[in-house]
């Protein structure tokens, strides 16, 4: 299959290494860059400045800072700015975009307050949420960039959508599946960056395989239970965008949450941490959102109570730690029904 114009609204790690992903099968790719000196950059150096620069980006790659020359006469569009600046972002791109141009939304999250996953948020925002989609999957764009094998399911409530962006994406490196449970596949997306926090804190502490291997399966029991209370499907979980992604979240040396969740346990703040590395914590605005949800549905979600409460209510690690290992252990599989 091949498009015509593809805009990618956003040049973070994801949104540049999509780039790679859909421009073997588009005429023409145009990456949205906030700033004007990273779009500067592309079109000079044909690579990002700020992220991947020592990837070579497809000749059919260009940028812009404006957000009418990226999204005009686009055919498709990618979004893939921070969970905090989706809302903003779309707003102010609204204007220029057609009532029906399929959206992929690669940010993973909720917001704050509104509770909305960040499909319904581009969908609150443009409209018509069956022509969204959104992609998900156990993938660190720094190996997407690289050509290795990599997986991802593709949800949304329109099977055709679903199937257009699969044919969009897929390659020989780069399969995906596709899904028509879009709650269950952005709750996975959004909580199971909480978990890797927590699976790096315990880390930090010098914590061993069994302990990790313990919390990321409780922490997936924690999504199921979510998933499950928000109307989605709690075996979607067991999938790619359930354990595949919180499998490579929380053992991953590319995963922004644990090596923040590390140094969270070593004494860094988050706000240290997301100035030294120029990167946004996802994990740390979920903590928020997710921890909202939860109360909201009346649902346990003791690994995200706990994260919640050293990144935003001052909790110490031991209080932390003692409010996990204290609890009475449920049956296995509790609340997914």
């Amino acid at each position: 299959m091949t498009v015509g114009k593809v805009a990618v609204v956003g040049t973070g790690t994801w949104g540049t290494a999509s780039c790679c992903l859909v421009a073997p099968h588009a005429d023409e790719v145009c990456l949205w860059a906030r700033r004007e000196s990273v779009a500067l950059g592309i079109n000079r150096d044909h690579r990002n400045p700020s992220h991947l620069p020592g990837l070579q980006l497809p000749r059919n790659v260009h940028a812009t800072s404006s957000l009418s020359d990226a999204l005009g006469d686009a055919t498709d569009v990618i979004v893939a700015v921070p969970s905090a600046f989706v809302r903003a972002t779309l707003t102010n791109a609204a204007p220029f975009l057609s009532s029906d141009v399929p959206i992929l939304v690669l940010t993973k999250g909720m917001e704050r307050g509104t509770g909305l996953l960040m499909a319904d948020l581009v969908a609150d925002v443009v409209g018509n949420v069956r022509r969204v989609a959104a992609l998900s999957g156990p993938n660190h764009a720094e190996e997407v960039a690289e050509g290795k094998v990599s997986a991802a399911v593709i949800a949304s409530p329109s099977p055709d959508v679903a199937e257009h962006f699969q044919s969009l994406i897929v390659s020989e490196a780069f399969r995906a599946y596709a899904s028509d449970d879009l709650v269950g596949v952005e709750v996975c997306g959004a909580s199971k960056n909480v978990v890797a926090i927590a699976a790096g804190i315990a880390v930090g502490l010098g914590a061993g395989d069994n302990t990790l291997a313990a919390l990321m399966t409780r922490g997936l029991a924690e999504m199921g239970r979510l998933s499950a209370a928000r109307g989605g499907d709690p075996l979607t979980c067991m999938g790619l965008a359930g354990m595949g992604d919180l499998v490579v979240t929380c053992t991953s040396r590319h995963s922004r949450n644990r090596s923040f969740g590390e140094a969270f346990a070593r004494g860094e703040s988050l706000a240290s941490y997301e100035e030294r590395t120029g990167m946004v914590v996802e994990g740390a605005q979920a903590a928020l959102s997710v921890w909202e949800m939860a109360h909201a549905l009346n649902v346990e979600a003791p690994i995200t109570d706990a994260v919640h409460d050293l990144l935003y209510e001052g909790a110490s690690l031991t209080d932390a730690i003692d409010s996990l290992l204290t609890r009475t252990p449920h049956v296995e599989f509790y609340g997914m029904v």
